[in-house]
C-alpha cells in the first residue's frame, strides 16, 4: 500500500517561497512509469494541477504556473518537494500530492492534503 504525507509550514507570508514535501511509503518514486504530482485546491475552487516528476527526475508544470514552480526530489529520503515563489493570498488553498500514471491524471495515490494560507 503506497502513501504519501504532504509536511511544510502552514502559513506563508505574501512574496515568500511556499516549500512543501512529501513523503511517499510503500513504494519507490523512481520505479518506472509512475508521475507524483502536486495538485492544490483554493477555498471555493476546484482542483489545479500544479505540476509532476517524473519516476526518471524529467519534470511537467502547469504553464499558468510554470515560471513560479519547482518541483524537486530527494531519491534517498523518496520524497519530493514543490517550491512556490512569490506567493500571495490567491496561493492559498489545501495543497495534495498524488501519484499516477500521467502526468496530470490518472491518480491510484493521494495524500491527505495539507492547508496553506498566505497571509501577512
Amino acid at each position: 500500500q503506497v502513501q504519501l504525507q504532504e509536511s511544510g509550514p502552514g502559513l506563508v507570508k505574501p512574496s515568500q517561497t511556499l516549500s512543501l514535501t512529501c513523503t511517499v511509503s510503500g513504494g519507490s518514486i523512481t520505479t518506472k512509469s509512475y508521475y507524483w504530482s502536486w495538485k492544490r485546491q483554493p477555498p471555493g475552487k476546484g482542483l489545479e494541477w500544479m505540476g509532476a516528476i517524473r519516476y526518471d527526475g524529467s519534470t511537467n508544470y502547469n504553464p499558468s504556473l510554470k515560471s513560479r514552480t519547482s518541483i524537486s526530489r530527494d531519491t534517498s529520503k523518496n520524497q519530493f518537494t514543490l517550491q512556490l515563489s512569490s506567493v500571495t493570498p490567491e496561493d492559498t488553498a489545501v495543497y495534495y500530492c498524488a501519484r499516477g500514471t500521467k502526468a496530470n491524471s490518472d491518480y491510484d495515490y493521494w495524500g491527505q492534503g495539507t492547508q496553506v494560507t498566505v497571509s501577512s
